[in-house]
């Protein structure tokens, strides 16, 4: 993980690749309690016997549920030193350009895009793609907006 002292130290840094995470395995005990906490119970995601023969060949996670993992993803990611406080403000963009199987691994790689002061802290937009293990796309890129406080 990578550790910044200062928040401030980040101002600099526009443009640049400021960490990634360890891998996580998206499993189907996963994907279930995803499906009964939204309600979205469609058999691609929670039926291995029909999905098998469906167009992914497997159980998917949700778009929903991988573009969630963020936040986890974000924690072994980088660390701030001097933050004390951390909000999701938004998202600006997102896309889902390949399906996680169930079983699989992801990992997040965090590229910051913009740093706005703000009073106490600092507004960040950071390019967070989550990268499927074993394939060349990834499974979500999405422009994520916090406002982090010292």
């Amino acid at each position: 993980m990578k550790h910044y002292a200062h928040l401030a130290e980040l101002q600099a840094l526009v443009g640049q690749e400021i960490g990634y995470s360890d891998w996580l395995v998206v499993d189907q005990e996963r994907i279930d309690l995803f499906a009964r906490a939204t309600g979205d119970h469609q058999w691609i995601h929670t039926d291995p016997e029909r999905a098998a023969a469906g167009p992914f060949g497997a159980t998917v996670a949700h778009g929903f549920l991988t573009l969630s993992l963020l936040p986890v993803l974000f924690e072994t990611g980088f660390a701030i030193d001097d933050v004390r406080m951390g909000v999701n403000y938004g998202l600006n963009r997102v896309r889902f350009p390949t399906p996680v199987h169930a079983g699989s691994r992801v990992r997040g790689r965090f590229t910051l895009r913009a740093y706005d002061p703000l009073p106490g802290g600092a507004q960040l937009t950071v390019e967070s793609v989550v990268e499927l293990e074993g394939s060349d796309k990834p499974a979500c890129v999405a422009e994520s907006v916090s406002r982090r406080y010292v």
